[in-house]
């Protein structure tokens, strides 16, 4: 089981992203990962401004050596997908062998996202048709390409495609799922992964205070390196080839320290 961290996206300035990916990499974490959006609500309703996903993760392979990186995921609705596929492959020519390419059809907030642009905003079904273009045009590349979301859209999309994200849940639904997957994939590898988000320190009690400090919901994973290993374990067992952590303070390095030096240890 390979273990990531996501990027701090949701900010102006691209430094803490850079930060946590060297940490990352320094400490011996599989893969670091992007979001794609344009800006991001903050609990009090404010917007967030958001860091442009593909060309963050353009700078994240031009400043790491061994480390994977991707979106997580990119927007099939905020390009067409021969422009997708025209950025995905320039990064993996930057970094050959090391690009993840994980597509969706976005999330909850994506309407208000393309309306404030003046973008369509789309059905289900449209967003279902250009996730489909774009792992058409994505796939076969030279790079795995995985698909993000429930597994009642992943069927309708994924026949071509390399992997599975489920973002947050469950371990019950996550199993569900990867059963479901299995029947449909036997026929080939095919990755299946986990992402959630998650409050970090060095214990159990440090760790339910500082989510009482900067706030957390209700599936947010808190604890130190035995809680979050056996967790992450959880998913393991239920067929995650990848877990990825979105920690809650995002653009702390210490997070990615933390996760490589003493969770990964704990994984195997």
């Amino acid at each position: 089981m390979k273990l990531g961290v996501t990027l701090p996206n949701f900010r102006e300035e691209p430094e803490p992203a850079l930060a946590v990916a060297h940490a990352a990499e320094a400490a011996g974490v599989d893969g670091v990962f992007g979001f794609d959006h344009l800006f991001r609500r903050a609990g009090d309703g404010a917007l967030r401004p958001a860091l442009e996903g593909l060309t963050l993760l353009g700078a994240v392979a031009a400043e790491t050596t061994r480390i994977s990186f991707g979106p997580l995921v990119a927007r099939a609705s905020l390009r067409p997908a021969a422009t997708l596929a025209a950025a995905l492959d320039t990064l993996t020519r930057i970094a050959p062998g090391r690009l993840i390419a994980a597509l969706g059809a976005g999330d909850s907030q994506s309407r208000e996202e393309n309306e404030t642009y003046g973008l369509p905003a789309g059905t289900l079904a449209t967003r279902v048709a250009e996730l489909d273009e774009a792992v058409a045009a994505t796939v076969d590349h030279g790079y795995p390409v995985w698909v993000g979301g429930a597994s009642s859209l992943v069927g309708q999309v994924a026949a071509e495609a390399d992997g599975w994200n489920r973002w947050g849940g469950p371990l019950a639904r996550f199993e569900r799922e990867v059963r479901a997957m299995r029947e449909m994939y036997t026929h080939r590898p095919f990755t299946m992964s986990w992402a959630g988000m998650f409050v970090l320190d060095t214990n159990e009690r440090t760790a339910k205070a500082k989510a009482q400090r900067i706030g957390s919901n209700p599936e947010t994973i808190v604890g130190g390196p035995e809680q979050v290993a056996d967790a992450l374990r959880g998913y393991g067992a239920a067929g995650a080839e990848w877990v990825i952590v979105g920690p809650v303070d995002s653009s702390d390095p210490d997070n990615a320290t933390f996760l490589g030096e003493q969770v990964k240890p704990l994984l195997t």
